[in-house]
């Protein structure tokens, strides 16, 4: 997304752009995927109304009439039942809380959404934290399954940033005039999204190479910086790596960067998800929050829940995401097993649903998805120096006190173009033909 996003840009401004990626399509942790009955999103993304830079993204390229929009619902499984806690009225008949265990429930996510000095959550401990504002009984019987279920032991290393991002993000998702939270996202999914951005960086004379692996990238004895690829080798006058610090530090030359590591290791997690497809609606909330340990997922996305039917070809899409340390062995277990374990974990929430409702079911993996945030977490992201006047870095290892989504990603692209614009130098002057004048006087 990043690289698409500067790609789109980037020619908009007027340069020669080329794109690398290694993988066969476009979109990485957006990507999208074919479900059999239809094509979308092959992990669950929401839009939230508050996502200013992505939104504003989205209708800087002309699809801001396919942004679609819908109230949604929040529940609970805890205690072997199904809990709706989508207004006021439902949360204050939460049964598994006490009245005082629900203001203070209440007053944590509050008083979570106005902190803005992040910097002093990561010296405590998300539990610490959570006991302090909400109080043992609550944690214990809420906060702390759900810490489990997303981070299993780790969640006892993790800085109170980790809930305090998520808390965050999510509260500003809730419409006050309506006591109800607003999702959306784009018709189509983000393939949608990458299609117009394929459009525009090509009428723009933008060139996209997929399928194709970087090995080096290093200066060129003729002046700016030499790309080689599987492809052979081609040279830029600028380039900037959006990819992940360990790739850079296997592919790109010392004297261009320089990265200067804590000594201590980030860590990372992965997550393993099931997209369910159903011939009915499985449930009526966009999540439901797992307080479960028999359950082997995180929690049920009803991403049909504000994704019109159409989309998924009258089809009902249904994700089961569990989170696990970027290592965890669980990460290359076979996908007939973790079918099977998801299924019937799916049963013990949902007891009817039958063999014959169920269309497909799929385990989609990634390996690393977002940073853990441990104690001090910001002290152990790798610092970056880029070494060489024509290589810039733009990464997600830059992100250290919020989640990784799209909207984080569209405002990373924005702030480097507007940093590095006289950096970037002005785009060449192109004349009638549409060639560069650099090219012509190649030529």
């Amino acid at each position: 997304m990043s690289g698409l996003a500067l790609a789109q840009r980037l020619c908009g401004a007027g340069h020669d752009v080329a794109v690398f990626e290694r993988a066969a399509q476009p979109g990485g942790l957006a990507t999208y995927q074919d479900h059999g009955a239809f094509v979308f999103d092959r992990f669950y993304h929401v839009i939230l109304p508050t996502d200013r830079f992505l939104i504003s993204f989205i209708n800087e390229i002309g699809l801001g009439e396919r942004l679609s929009w819908s109230k949604t619902l929040t529940g609970f499984f805890v205690d072997r039942k199904v809990h709706s806690v989508s207004n006021a009225l439902e949360f204050l008949k939460f049964p598994p809380l006490s009245l005082w265990g629900k203001f203070r429930l209440a007053f944590t996510i509050l008083y979570c959404s106005r902190v803005s000095d992040w910097q002093r959550l990561e010296k405590i401990t998300v539990e610490d934290w959570l006991i302090k504002l909400s109080g043992r009984a609550t944690y214990e019987k809420l906060w702390k399954p759900l810490l489990l279920a997303k981070l299993g032991e780790n969640y006892r290393r993790v800085s109170a940033v980790f809930i305090w991002t998520y808390i965050k993000r999510m509260f500003s998702a809730r419409d006050t005039s309506a006591s109800r939270e607003q999702m959306g996202y784009v018709r189509g999914g983000y393939k949608t999204v990458f299609d117009r951005l394929e459009e525009l960086i090509g009428d723009a004379g933008g060139k996209l190479n997929y399928g194709v692996t970087v090995s080096a990238i290093r200066s060129s004895d003729d002046g700016g910086i030499e790309i080689l690829t599987d492809h052979g080798a081609e040279q830029f006058d600028k380039v900037v790596f959006t990819g992940p610090v360990n790739v850079m530090q296997q592919v790109v030359d010392s004297q261009l960067v320089a990265v200067e590591h804590s000594g201590k290791e980030v860590e990372y997690l992965g997550v393993l998800c099931m997209a369910l497809i159903t011939t009915r609606a499985l449930t009526p909330f966009y999540v439901l929050n797992i307080a479960d340990d028999r359950i082997p997922f995180t929690g049920v996305v009803g991403t049909s829940t504000i994704v019109e039917l159409d989309d998924t070809n009258g089809k009902y899409l249904t994700y089961l995401p569990k989170y696990i340390l970027s290592t965890d062995a669980e990460l290359q277990r076979p996908d007939n097993e973790l079918q099977q374990e998801f299924l019937e974990g799916i049963r013990l929430i949902f007891p009817d649903l039958g063999d014959d409702e169920i269309v497909s079911s799929s385990i989609y993996r990634a390996i690393k998805v977002q940073p853990l945030q441990v104690l001090d977490f910001s002290a152990r992201v790798p610092r970056q120096e880029t070494l060489h006047p024509d290589f810039f870095v733009l990464n997600t290892a830059q992100f250290v006190n919020n989640t990784l989504n799209n909207n984080e990603v569209v405002r990373a692209v924005d702030e480097f173009f507007a940093r590095f614009a006289d950096s970037l130098g002005s785009a060449p002057q192109r004349g009638a033909s549409g060639e560069t004048e650099k090219q012509r006087q190649s030529a």
